[in-house]
C-alpha cells in the first residue's frame, strides 16, 4: 500500500500544510494554470496540494480503495473510467453535478480525493457557469451522507449543491472559508485542528 511519505509528518500537519497551500492557490498563476474539467486538472490540483507529504502525489493510484463497504472504481478500469468522465458534458448545472459524482465514484487517488475534487468542482462551475459552491452553506453530516447516497441518486446531492451556489467567484474570502470548510468535511468528529 502506497502511503504518507515518513518526513516525521503526521495527519494533522498534512491537513494543515495542504490546507495552507490551497488557501494560497486563490488568484495564484499556479490556479490559473490547471486544467478545468480533465483528469489531468484534478491531478495538477492534487500533486500541489500534497506534493511531498504523499509520495502518490498527483498519482493515478494502482490498487483498489474501498471506505466503509463501498468499493471505489476498480483500479484495472480507473483509466477507462477517468477517460470515459472527462468525456461528460459540463454545459449545464446538472451535467457538471453528474460528473463530479462520477468523479468521486472513480476516487481517482489513494487519498485526498475529496479536496481536490471540490477544488476542480469550482473551476468547472467557474468556467462553465460563472458561479461556485458557497461550501460553509452545507452542512458536513447533510453533504457527506449526499455524497454516500449519489452514487445510487444524484438528486439529493445536486439540489444540496444548488442551494449553495453563489456568483462570489472572485471573493477570496468565499474561497478561503470554503477551502476551510472542505477539509472540515474530511476531518474526524475528534478531529482538533
Amino acid at each position: 500500500m502506497s502511503s504518507i511519505l515518513y518526513y516525521n509528518i503526521d495527519m494533522q500537519n498534512i491537513y494543515k500544510i495542504s490546507k495552507q497551500r490551497a488557501i494560497k492557490l486563490f488568484g495564484s498563476q499556479d490556479l490559473s494554470s490547471f486544467e478545468v474539467g480533465t483528469t489531468k486538472g484534478l491531478q495538477q490540483i492534487h500533486e500541489y496540494l500534497f506534493s511531498g507529504l504523499y509520495d502518490f502525489a498527483g498519482k493515478i493510484r494502482k490498487l483498489n480503495i474501498s471506505k466503509d463497504s463501498f468499493r471505489f472504481a476498480n483500479s484495472l478500469y480507473l483509466e477507462d473510467a477517468l477517460h470515459r468522465i472527462e468525456k461528460m458534458s459540463e454545459t449545464t448545472f446538472e451535467e457538471i453535478i453528474e460528473k463530479y459524482v462520477e468523479m468521486n465514484i472513480a476516487h481517482p487517488f489513494m487519498e485526498g480525493n475529496g479536496r481536490s475534487t471540490r477544488i476542480w468542482l469550482d473551476l468547472i462551475l467557474k468556467k462553465s457557469l460563472g458561479k461556485c459552491i458557497d461550501w460553509t452553506a452545507i452542512n458536513k453530516n447533510d453533504y457527506l451522507e449526499a455524497m454516500i447516497r449519489s452514487h445510487v441518486k444524484v438528486t439529493n446531492l445536486r439540489e444540496l449543491l444548488r442551494t449553495a451556489l453563489t456568483d462570489k467567484i472572485d471573493d477570496r474570502e468565499v474561497f478561503k472559508k470554503g477551502i476551510e470548510q472542505s477539509y472540515y468535511y474530511e476531518e474526524p468528529d475528534n478531529y482538533k485542528g
